[in-house]
Formats: C-alpha cells, structure tokens, sequence
C-alpha cells in the first residue's frame, strides 16, 4: 500500500508495507561468499571448505572494504539463504558483532544443499551484527540494526 502525505505544498509518497507483512532478506552463496554484499561473483575455485579458508585469507580484506553493509530496522524478519552451485552444504551464522554477540539475538543452522533455500526466523533488536558460513567459509558481512 502506498501513502500519500500532503506537508507544506509538497506531496510525499511512501511506500508502507501492508500491515502485518514479513519482511524478508534473500542472501545467495557461491563457493567462498555471499552475493549480496559484494555486488558480483568472484567465481572462486574452490573444490572445499578449506580452499575457502585460503582464498579468503589472502582476500577477503579488500572485498569486505568494498562490500554493501545491509541496514534493517529492528523487529522480526525472515532470512532465505540461497546455495546457488556450492557442491557441499552449506549455513548460515548471524550474531552481533563484538560485545553484542552475547547481548543481540543471533541465529544459525546448516544443511543448505546444492539450489537448496533454507529461512531464518529471528526479531531483530538495534545494534550492529555480522552474518557467514562457517560451512562455506565467507567474511563475516555486517549487518546495522537502526
């Protein structure tokens, strides 16, 4: 739905979510990272979990100065984390960054097989968070709760 607001002459249009509606964050894996955050596909060879570990090491520091910080605001939302072509399973990690992974919800789970999606259900509270795949090893993205 959207909502017209008339404020001093100037029409405002916003778009507002139906009440009630999910909201929703689609994240993709390729071999050693996620799509989203880094705008492309590196199309990494890698054969396994480790070769990631490798890759990333020697990278992941340039692609996480250039990667998207994903901004929500707080409240329950859905996470479908998508394994693209990965030929192993794969997860997903989500907790807060620092000190907030003891005080901010996180959540976490695997057995994400090959064109498999799997959601996340969690309530999101202010504060900065990191997500990745222990099981695919990526960066860890961030994530700023507003």
């Amino acid at each position: 739905m959207n909502k017209l607001i008339l404020f001093a002459g100037l029409l405002i249009v916003t778009a507002v979510p139906a009440l009630g509606a999910p909201r929703a964050l689609e994240l993709t894996q390729t071999r050693c990272q996620f799509l989203e955050p880094e705008n492309q596909d590196h199309h990494f060879r890698a054969g396994s979990a480790s070769d990631c570990t490798s890759i990333n090491a020697a990278t992941q520091d340039q692609r996480l100065a250039n990667s998207r910080i994903v901004h929500l605001g707080p409240g329950p939302v859905t996470i479908r984390v998508t394994n693209r072509d990965v030929p192993w399973e794969l997860g997903f990690w989500l907790r807060g960054k620092g000190l907030g992974r003891v005080t901010l919800p996180s959540v976490s789970g695997g057995g994400i097989g090959t064109g498999q999606t799997q959601e996340y259900q969690i309530d999101l509270k202010p504060g900065t968070y990191v997500y990745s795949c222990p099981l695919n090893p990526t960066p860890d993205y961030t994530l700023i709760v507003e």
